[in-house]
């Protein structure tokens, strides 16, 4: 026995509805993202929600591409805080997974632009600490 649309979901947005029925970005700040009621609708709390992911996708990309653990560490040690990266980076990245899936073009750019500026941070750091490393033996060459 059909039943007519209006009755398959009855306490369901018209929002919602739509993105379960269209799975297509979209624009606007009538989006659901994370949690049911945010960004509600809001200017504000929508730029605060691209905000969020933006640097949630930027944190991910930090962590993925940082060392961590400093030469001579204990084995134990050292896993222990690789393990704990870990955790806290795939917590992240399906935080920014659940958000994108809410199909809204705004949040996905934010997302894949936080992505961009977390790895240009990662990777230039990591390049600065390599030339220093590599100022420092260059000096103790031309000393001796």
């Amino acid at each position: 026995m059909d039943m007519p649309e209006s009755q398959n979901m009855p306490n369901m947005s018209n929002n919602v509805t739509r993105n379960m029925n269209m799975m297509s970005f979209y624009w606007g700040k009538d989006a659901i993202v994370l949690f049911a009621g945010w960004p509600d609708q809001s200017a504000g709390m929508y730029f605060l929600a691209i905000l969020f992911v933006f640097i949630l996708a930027m944190t991910t990309e930090v962590l993925a591409n940082q060392p961590l653990i400093k030469p001579r560490t204990s084995p134990l040690v050292g896993g222990m805080v690789q393990a704990s990266v870990h955790l806290v980076r795939v917590g992240f990245t399906y935080l920014l997974m659940l958000a994108v899936m809410s199909f809204n073009g705004g949040i996905f750019i934010a997302a894949v632009l936080g992505h961009a500026f977390g790895f240009f941070i990662a990777k230039s750091r990591t390049l600065a600490v390599t030339d220093t490393e590599k100022d420092k033996d260059s000096s103790v060459t031309n000393h001796v």
